[in-house]
């Protein structure tokens, strides 16, 4: 126990925690809408039946926001250094969610959700990138682990913060506080940031004649490709989990039959209190094992029972129900282990390419799950359809990770 402290404290560099301190008010804000998506809707004036169809509307906006920031932040982080990536990101999101506070119309939501999910789309990627290039390579699993399972406690404190303000009677509506608070924060970060040094791989990377940061070298070679498509395909339940099952748990779980109210925004809590735990869990097992790929298994697995116990809340009480969300979300909680996974796969000259965009692919994949879960409830039952692309994104992450080479290790000093 105490060598596992002594651990943690010596992976606790400036670049570690700031790391975490922005992913925890990026996923705050990412997330945010998660939770209030349904007051915000009403109170800009949506009627009682637009609201479902709305909210997912907004949500795959803000998705396809992430899937192209994804690509520019990337780019621009092996282009122009982690360090443009993590200040660029921060002050697009955290300026776009101060704005998210004014809105009145649908249409400025929409515009802002977009815009948000952009800036976003930066932030993880640099981050683990940064961390795995400063931290020796025994010890960089901690670190990402760090990043985040403080990162997605940033989901909880928004839960927190939106029943904190709705039950306290807020001057003006508490959903707009919450964007108010979450732009703030991330605009208080920005003074942080400034004692942060950039990656020795990354500075010494310049100073060579490389290409860095090319998309497209991602696709002009089979291995490659295949590498980074595995990198994307083993995470995709993730955000199947989060997007739909918890988002939309409340509609779930009336369709269940579940007995009690179940909100959305406690579920959004429970999840990702769980997630927490989870990344805690996964990274010590990744370093335990020495091995990423078998901490991918392991929780791949205890997300196939998540999704079982979920699909089988009929007659539940609303509290049992929501223990299970956070079993599954437990069970999602390997994201620190998918991201570092992928910037350990490539070299520095596309490493940030990689671990930004990888995430926000898979995050980007739940319009593709949503066209899919619509697609089939023409034919069968929603909870049919949520059953058939649960199985689906299982199935094929396990086929992915069969084929994902091990990086426990490995050393990320040179070029792809």
């Amino acid at each position: 126990m105490k060598e596992t402290v002594s651990s943690i404290k010596s992976v606790l560099t400036p670049a570690v925690i700031i790391a975490a301190l922005g992913y925890f008010v990026d996923i705050y804000d990412l997330l945010l809408f998660s939770v209030i998506w349904k007051p915000s809707l009403r109170d800009i004036g949506v009627s009682p039946q637009d609201l479902l169809a709305t909210g997912e509307w907004l949500i795959n906006l803000q998705m396809a926001g992430l899937l192209i920031g994804g690509i520019l932040w990337g780019v621009m982080g092996d282009k122009r250094g982690r360090l443009s990536v993590l200040f660029g990101s921060i002050i697009t999101y955290s300026l776009a969610n101060l704005m998210n506070g004014f809105v009145d119309e649908v249409w400025q939501y929409a515009l802002l959700r977009f815009i948000a999910g952009i800036g976003l789309a930066g932030e993880l990627g640099a981050g683990i990138t940064l961390v795995s290039e400063s931290l020796p390579k025994d010890k960089r699993g901690l670190g990402t682990m760090l990043v985040a399972a403080v990162g997605v406690s940033g989901a909880v404190f928004a839960g927190l913060m939106w029943r904190f303000l709705s039950d306290n009677g807020a001057d003006i509506s508490a959903w707009r506080t919450c964007y108010f608070i979450g732009g703030a924060l991330g605009l208080a970060l920005l003074i942080l940031r400034i004692n942060v040094y950039e990656s020795g791989m990354f500075t010494q990377l310049v100073e060579k004649d490389v290409d860095r940061g090319n998309f497209f070298r991602l696709f002009n070679n089979k291995e490659r490709f295949m590498r980074y498509i595995y990198c994307v395909l083993v995470g995709i339940p993730t955000w199947f989990s989060i997007g739909v099952l918890v988002t939309f748990s409340q509609s779930f779980a009336e369709n269940m039959g579940v007995i009690g109210t179940v909100e959305s925004g406690i579920a959004i809590m429970f999840a990702y209190s769980g997630i927490t735990l989870g990344d805690f869990s996964s990274g010590f097992l990744s370093q335990l094992l020495r091995s990423r790929r078998k901490a991918l298994l392991t929780f791949l697995l205890i997300t196939a029972v998540g999704f079982l116990l979920y699909f089988s809340s009929h007659g539940r009480n609303a509290m049992q129900f929501y223990f299970i969300i956070g079993f599954l979300g437990f069970g999602t909680g390997f994201w620190a282990i998918v991201v570092t996974n992928a910037a350990e796969q490539f070299g520095t000259n596309l490493r940030a390419t990689v671990a930004t965009t990888v995430p926000n692919f898979i995050r980007g994949s739940l319009p593709l799950l949503m066209l899919l879960y619509k697609g089939l409830q023409i034919y069968f039952t929603q909870w049919q359809s949520a059953v058939a692309v649960a199985v689906t994104c299982i199935i094929i992450p396990l086929w992915a990770l069969q084929h994902t080479k091990e990086t426990f290790g490995k050393d990320l000093d040179y070029i792809e």
